[in-house]
């Protein structure tokens, strides 16, 4: 099976961002996406920590150490950036100023169910973030994540399993082996990883996909 790198996966989400979006990208795979801004856009990213205009990452020995995201992990910032408190962040997330977010997530249901924030496995504690926030008051969510887990599991389920972050609240999904609509008859294939079949990713997802 073909399947795409992280930063191949990140390219590809960006391209469906459209021009003049505020967009809040969660913690792992999403800040990848910060350095894919397709040419002749211009994208807001939001980080729930407290900054609108969340540039690529730095190049090495250019880290600013008070310059970072939710994840902790350094950034940089676009012309025109600003910085907030967790008030206005939140206010942001919850009121319906955001176009889109990006979210990492653990299952995605065929009917939109996401589920990003725990595992049910006990050694591992929960870590909830903003996630419930930003599906609470934002009208688009993009999922991006692998396809499958490291065992080989699906992740694009007909139901989660794990605990839900939202209902019905992802619009599309972007893995490692393609891109994926959430309609009322199950994920509609947008478009695959170059060199794989609908036979090929459908063996490996336990959910209807629909050509």
């Amino acid at each position: 099976m073909n399947r795409l790198s992280d930063d191949q996966m990140a390219a590809r989400l960006a391209q469906d961002i459209p021009d003049g979006a505020y967009v809040n990208l969660g913690i792992g795979l999403p800040n990848l996406v910060a350095a894919f801004v397709p040419k002749g856009r211009e994208v807001m990213y939001q980080t729930e920590n407290g900054l609108l205009g969340v540039g690529p990452s730095p190049a090495p020995g250019q880290e600013d150490p008070e310059l970072i995201d939710a994840s902790k992990k350094f950034v940089t910032t676009l012309p025109g950036a600003s910085f907030f408190d967790h008030t206005d962040s939140f206010a942001m997330m919850r009121g319906g100023h955001l176009d889109i977010a990006v979210l990492g997530a653990y299952q995605v249901a065929e009917n939109g169910d996401l589920a990003n924030w725990a595992t049910l496995d006990e050694s591992f504690p929960p870590a909830v973030g903003g996630a419930m926030d930003l599906v609470a008051g934002v009208p688009q969510i993009f999922a991006i994540m692998r396809h499958t887990t490291r065992e080989g599991s699906p992740k694009l389920l007909r139901r989660c399993s794990f605990p839900l972050t939202g209902a019905g609240v992802v619009t599309r999904v972007y893995t490692d082996l393609g891109v994926f609509a959430v309609t009322p008859e199950g994920f509609r294939v947008i478009d695959l990883a170059p060199g794989n079949s609908l036979g090929d990713v459908q063996s490996v997802t336990e959910a209807r996909l629909i050509a």
